[in-house]
């Protein structure tokens, strides 16, 4: 069976201003914002080169008039802009591919000054894995939030800023991904949504034979072989010459007539191709199920009776002298496991002093390996985070001392406070803080126990998803500016509570900082003292 050819983009080499070492920018907001004045400073430069040889560079012009309002948008509100993740994607896309084709264009006769800065700024330029992660990040979204294609072309998402659509090209851009990663569900849907598009009348570079080349093949890969003959029957339509369609038409003759051979009736054939495609359109576990839906506002909800034993309260920290005069405001969010969230728990100034100590450290975050214990890099955890410790900054220990007094746990044997910022579609699939027993050396090398608790700081608000999920027991946490939230990990007997298996939602629109401390076993002993029962 013959198949289209992949398609490939060259790799642009980029160094960035704080490490050598690729930082993979889709995996956070906070260091794509850098990418919007870094393209609005390509576009100045490309302005001044366009006055030098305006009467035969009209073509770049048209160009960098269309580029000049979107940066003049984007640089008033980067990372609202880029919260939208249509806009983050087609970033991504527009510095890894189509500035180098501008470049290409350009190079014969030009002043030193356009090039000389294009060289320099191209240092700094996501590359094909950016392009390539931010793709994925919005077919997760599509998957999570059960978006159409239509609906996310359009840029018809809940509570956008900026308002931006996918052309036919994007849309065939997200197909051809799609397709290297033998995703030919999402192949077939997004090569149809660019064949929709141009089929509406779009102006587009998009070739529809290229697009009915990988749609077919697509179609058939997922065993509808009747509309994979249709599809090909078209493509011959525009291009009767067409090498591989002519070779696939041969090839699906000769499977209809094997198959009319065995005396299957077209009828069965249908429905066992539709019963094939719906099992690789639906191929979840469980919990992934649940997951989605919780991410989504759905599943479980607690009964009334339930709901009644959640409170809100004004808590002075089991009378610490620090609350006894000035209580915080503390609301129950689920029952078993307790989950409790403090309000106006950390200020806005609080908030941005510790995202700017974050931001030049922040590294794409990390796994555990439950084997080696090596950290690595995952999928499943799209974010970049760093690690801040009290003695650096004065507002940094005050966190850390309002987080000992109002848990009434021992922050000096916790890990630093973890700051986390989330990319486009940026999630953290389920997982448990704790090690569990086939994981003993799971913190070995600190000295500390297990981890006893988790405190959780929302450092903004979310757009649209971006919840902290427990899909063992159906809780939804949403993300609000100011807040905290504080769990146990571990039964006071010291045995892991399986029901804090939690998740951190793809963000659908808007920008996620969050901020954690993970306090340890070690120095709890007379603060949180064991129980006879194991699983009290």
């Amino acid at each position: 069976m013959a198949f289209p050819k992949i398609w490939c983009i060259a790799a642009l080499g980029f160094l960035l201003p704080f490490s050598s070492a690729h930082t993979d920018f889709f995996t956070s907001i906070g260091h794509m914002t850098d990418l919007i004045n870094t393209e609005k400073d390509l576009v100045i430069s490309l302005k001044d080169y366009i006055k030098a040889e305006e009467s035969k560079l009209e073509q770049i012009k048209k160009w960098a008039e269309k580029l000049d309002k979107l940066t003049d948008t984007a640089t008033k509100d980067p990372e609202g802009f880029l919260g939208h993740p249509v806009n983050a994607f087609k970033l991504m896309k527009r510095l890894n591919t189509e500035w180098g084709e501008l470049e290409n264009l350009v190079l014969k006769d030009m002043s030193d000054g356009f090039i000389s800065n294009m060289t320099i700024q191209r240092q700094f330029f996501p590359n094909d894995e950016d392009q390539t992660g931010a793709a994925k990040a919005l077919l997760r979204l599509q998957d999570t939030y059960n978006l159409d294609t239509d609906t996310l072309s359009r840029g018809n998402l809940p509570g956008v800023k900026h308002k931006s659509f996918l052309t036919a090209e994007d849309c065939f851009e997200l197909g051809k991904i799609a397709y290297t990663e033998a995703d030919y569900y999402h192949t077939e849907l997004w090569m149809e949504q660019a064949l929709k598009q141009l089929d509406e009348g779009e102006v587009s570079s998009a070739d529809k034979v290229y697009i009915l080349d990988y749609l077919s093949y697509a179609v058939y890969q997922q065993g509808d072989l009747s509309k994979a003959v249709m599809l090909t029957k078209r493509l011959l339509e525009l291009d009767p010459e067409h090498q591989r369609a002519n070779g696939n038409m041969k090839y699906f003759e000769y499977i209809m007539a094997k198959e009319k051979e065995a005396n299957k009736s077209s009828t069965e054939s249908e429905d066992q191709a539709e019963k094939e495609t719906e099992v690789k359109k639906k191929d979840y576990l469980p919990e992934r199920r649940k997951y989605e839906m919780l991410c989504r506002g759905e599943g479980l909800k607690m009964t009334p009776r339930r709901q009644k034993r959640l409170f809100c309260r004004y808590y002075d920290g089991n009378r610490n002298p620090r609350y006894i005069l000035g209580p915080v405001k503390q609301e129950d969010e689920w029952d078993k496991p307790r989950i409790v969230r403090f309000l106006d728990i950390i200020s806005d100034e609080e908030i941005e002093t510790v995202k700017e100590l974050a931001k030049p450290r922040l590294r794409r975050a990390t796994i555990s390996n439950p084997i080696t214990g090596a950290l690595e890099t995952a999928h499943y955890r799209i974010s970049k985070s760093a690690w801040l410790s009290g003695y650096e900054s004065p507002v940094v220990s005050r966190i850390n001392t309002r987080i000992q007094d109002l848990t009434g746990l021992d922050v000096s044997t916790a890990e630093e406070l973890q700051v986390a910022n989330y990319g486009v579609g940026g999630q953290y699939e389920p997982h448990f803080d704790f090690a569990r027993k086939d994981e003993p050396d799971a913190f070995k090398e600190l000295g500390t126990g297990n981890r006893i608790a988790t405190w959780l700081f929302y450092m903004s608000d979310v757009s649209a998803g971006g919840a902290t999920v427990f899909p063992e027991v159906g809780a939804s946490v949403w993300p609000r500016k100011g807040t905290a939230v504080f769990w146990y990990n571990l039964f006071p007997s010291g045995e892991g509570d399986y029901s804090t298996r939690h998740a951190a939602c793809p963000v659908l629109v808007g920008n996620k900082w969050v901020s954690n401390k993970w306090l340890h076993e070690r120095g709890q002993e007379f603060r949180r003292p064991c129980t006879l029962s194991e699983l009290e």
